[in-house]
């Protein structure tokens, strides 16, 4: 039916999402744990599952983009979706850009850099980025019952917990990373940015200002849904 066509189209790049997003928090953790020295250690799986991830960017970017074409002609914009052109495109870029500047800027900047300049250096950090994804299954279960209609019952609201997991593994990952460089040389940890090469400090910031954006989008939808709910009751 047209329901579950749409249902299809929304879950099923939310699955892969889900699916990539906890392999890549396994593969971290398992590098994190491994990891002694920060700077030198290193594990095998981060060439492989950067260069695993390389490929899912690229296909989720398509994988998005058929999702947002196909479910704007199930909610009746079937004349301006009814084929493929510049300006579904267009439309797709415009709704979801942040998305898909994030999805280019790992496979045409933080590739690269992984697996060709850092000249095996800092496996230890690699493996905390990845442990960023650990909040996207939690987002992917949010859409899908908002999707649903389901946003008023209780499995939503205790779902509602990913928005601490979010804040943990894509916010306050940062000042753990720079504290564990730190206590590794004896640098307080107000100290170690001044010690770090201004590339590292400003790469950081690149990746943390989308993450506490999306944060204050998250926090500030959590706090909506709490108010409607309690006005309910």
């Amino acid at each position: 039916t047209k329901y579950w066509f749409s249902f299809d189209i929304y879950f099923f790049p939310r699955l892969v999402s889900s699916i990539h997003a906890s392999l890549a928090t396994a593969a971290g953790l398992t590098d994190v744990t491994s990891c002694s020295d920060v700077m030198t250690d290193s594990h095998w799986l981060i060439n492989w599952f950067v260069s695993f991830g390389a490929s899912y960017m690229a296909s989720d970017i398509y994988l998005m983009y058929l999702s947002h074409y196909y479910f704007q002609g199930v909610k009746g914009h079937a004349s301006a979706f009814s084929k493929h052109s510049l300006q579904t495109v267009k439309a797709f870029l415009i709704k979801d850009w942040m998305l898909v500047l994030h999805h280019l800027t790992l496979l045409l900047v933080f590739l690269p850099i992984t697996l060709f300049f850092r000249r095996g250096l800092g496996d230890f950090f690699i493996g905390c980025f990845f442990t960023t994804e650990m909040s996207t299954p939690f987002v992917s279960i949010t859409k899908i019952l908002l999707q649903l209609g389901l946003d008023n019952t209780r499995l939503h609201r205790i779902n509602g917990i990913f928005v601490l997991t979010f804040f943990m593994c894509r916010i306050l990952i940062f000042p753990i990373m720079y504290y564990v460089y730190g206590r590794q040389y004896e640098i307080p940890l107000h100290k170690v940015a001044f010690h770090l090469p201004i590339k590292c400090n400003v790469g950081n910031l690149v990746i943390l200002v989308p993450q506490i954006y999306w944060f204050i989008l998250l926090f500030r939808k959590s706090i909506r849904l709490y108010k409607r709910h309690a006005r309910q009751h």
